[in-house]
């Protein structure tokens, strides 16, 4: 269906999963990516709330240096999407945003585009991995605290309460390495992670 050499196959829930690059011309693949952003982030206010802003979402990952990957289930069709973005020269690669559609969870296909796009940033020379995790929702027990002064006490007693992301996060190796508090207002911090993805010189 595809000429893309840049793909990757895997599996969730035993079915073949296509990771390929989503690219301008992919007009199709851009509206369902789309809708999935709208119906993924329903429960998350002030996020993709209309059609129109999670279509500009996904046509601003085609900017220079980003990465923009897909995954198509076996009818072709988009399934799950993750961006990457360069920071620090391209050292850094923020993972932005990732996405599967509800109906396809807990199928394996958000770890399988995570260590895809990871593979992608490490091509490129990146060394880290970084993504924030808001909490928007009440998902875990920063949501709704003054974390001042002692910041580094929050994050080593974080708790999920209602299936906050960031343990999804913790399982693919990523960790906590700050918070922003009331970064969506007050009571609602970003949970910052990182991952190294390349192995450190032994000669450096």
């Amino acid at each position: 269906m595809f000429s893309n050499t840049d793909a990757s196959i895997s599996k969730h829930s035993g079915k073949r999963m296509l990771i390929i690059d989503l690219r301008p011309e992919h007009e199709q693949h851009i509206a369902q990516v789309a809708a999935l952003l709208v119906e993924a982030f329903t429960h998350i206010p002030d996020t993709w709330d209309t059609f129109e802003k999670a279509r500009d979402e996904v046509l601003e990952s085609f900017g220079t240096g980003r990465i923009s990957r897909v995954a198509l289930d076996e009818n072709g069709d988009a399934v799950g999407w993750v961006g990457g973005i360069p920071q620090y020269d391209g050292n850094v690669y923020e993972l932005h945003p990732l996405a599967v559609k509800p109906s396809h969870q807990r199928q394996g296909i958000g770890r399988a585009l995570v260590a895809d796009l990871e593979e992608h940033a490490r091509a490129r020379g990146a060394i880290t991995v970084v993504l924030g995790s808001d909490d928007e929702f009440d998902g875990t027990n920063l949501y709704g605290q003054d974390l001042y002064p002692d910041i580094p006490a929050w994050i080593a007693n974080i708790k999920n309460i209602r299936n906050h992301p960031y343990e999804f996060y913790e399982k693919c190796g990523y960790v906590i390495y700050g918070i922003v508090p009331d970064a969506n207002g007050f009571g609602r911090p970003d949970i910052l992670m990182a991952k190294r993805v390349a192995r450190r010189n032994q000669d450096g």
